[in-house]
């Protein structure tokens, strides 16, 4: 008799990874569900406010409940500290924009939480993400655009290894995200009509800048202009990202024109601005660090297509490596406000290739 395959499915309280549950156990595995905990420690610095965890919780509860399967909640507070919060802070910090949605997915849950189901005899970790994963003829396994293109979130998955693609399984691949509501209706499950989270997953409806604030020193400086004129004061370079127009509190004296952040300064403090119109927040040609691969290693120099940010557009791309793990990259089209910290993804075709972080 063959054995039944067990598999973990990471359960955030979210339709799409119950659905995936769903799935996961209508094909005849063994499911155990698990519901990370990550930031809600009761030694959290901040309060969250009206962060859901418990609702979240509680949602999966319930569908687990619903399809027959076991949750275990998994404290995942200290990998998550090291691997998300504070690399997220230190990125403030030190003046770049880091993604804590990839670093989460590479090092926590595709890193601790997969060793950890692969400790207890899972065969595979399976979450709700909207991508589809490929099997080769050599072996090996690709990452490629799934069937919801809208929806596509092969962008988070541009630093996993080959080794936890391997292991990972994403059940609601083939499925649109109205297939995926309309599923979970069917089957009465109560995360069914449940809205997206929204913003980096730990904050809940607190702002970035708020939760900045209790970690990083308030440091006023000056804002100045393309030409090196003062032209006010901000309150902390970690507070503002490349192309920002929002909260500079500074008149363009202009009825058609309006300052945007060009860059910072972190040895003289600070922020440096210019007009929306004089096109400075335009480049073609980028240094990149902290190269990945999913699968084979990126070429010496190829041209590629890319996502030059989440939901960006394709963009062609010429990739030439400087060092094993930097290169320069060359647009074909100049982009707009890419930021220091940020992923660059790398794709041929719908396959995923890998990424890197913008110097």
């Amino acid at each position: 008799m063959e054995e039944v395959q067990r598999v973990t499915v990471a359960m955030s309280g979210g339709v799409d990874s119950s659905v995936a549950a769903l799935l996961a156990k209508e094909s005849g595995k063994e499911v155990c569900g698990v519901y990370m905990r990550t930031w809600h420690g009761d030694d959290a610095v901040v309060p969250l406010g009206d962060c859901p965890w418990k609702k979240d919780l509680e949602d999966a509860r319930q569908v687990a409940d619903r399809i027959g399967i076991h949750l275990e909640v998994v404290n995942m507070i200290d990998f998550y500290k090291k691997w998300v919060v504070t690399p997220l802070i230190d990125g403030y910090r030190s003046g770049i924009t880091p993604n804590p949605d990839i670093l989460c997915n590479q090092f926590v849950k595709f890193g601790a939480l997969a060793e950890s189901a692969k400790a207890l005899g899972s065969a595979a970790i399976a979450t709700g993400h909207y991508c589809k994963k490929r099997k080769n003829m050599d072996g090996t396994f690709d990452l490629v655009e799934p069937m919801d293109k809208t929806k596509d979130q092969s962008y988070f998955l541009a630093y996993l290894k080959q080794e936890q693609i391997r292991f990972a399984e994403f059940p609601i691949a083939d499925l649109t995200k109205d297939e995926v509501r309309a599923l979970a209706e069917k089957k009465d499950l109560t995360t069914a009509r449940k809205k997206d989270s929204q913003g980096i997953c730990f904050l809940g409806k607190v702002k970035i800048q708020d939760f900045l604030a209790h970690y990083i020193e308030k440091k006023s400086g000056n804002i100045v202009n393309f030409e090196g004129k003062v032209v006010g004061q901000h309150g902390g370079l970690h507070n503002f990202t490349v192309g920002q127009r929002h909260g500079l509190n500074i008149s363009s004296n202009s009825n058609y024109n309006f300052y945007v952040v060009i860059g910072k300064d972190l040895e003289r403090n600070e922020l440096r601005v210019a007009f929306e119109s004089e096109q400075r927040l335009y480049h073609n040609r980028f240094k990149i660090r902290n190269l990945s691969h999913t699968n084979k290693e990126l070429p010496l120099s190829c041209d590629f297509s890319c996502r030059p940010r989440y939901r960006d557009p394709y963009q062609e791309v010429y990739f030439e490596k400087i060092s094993p793990d930097e290169a320069i990259i060359e647009f074909k089209r100049p982009q707009r406000a890419l930021s220091s910290g940020q992923v660059v993804a790398f794709y041929e075709g719908e396959v995923l290739l890998g990424g890197g972080i913008y110097v």
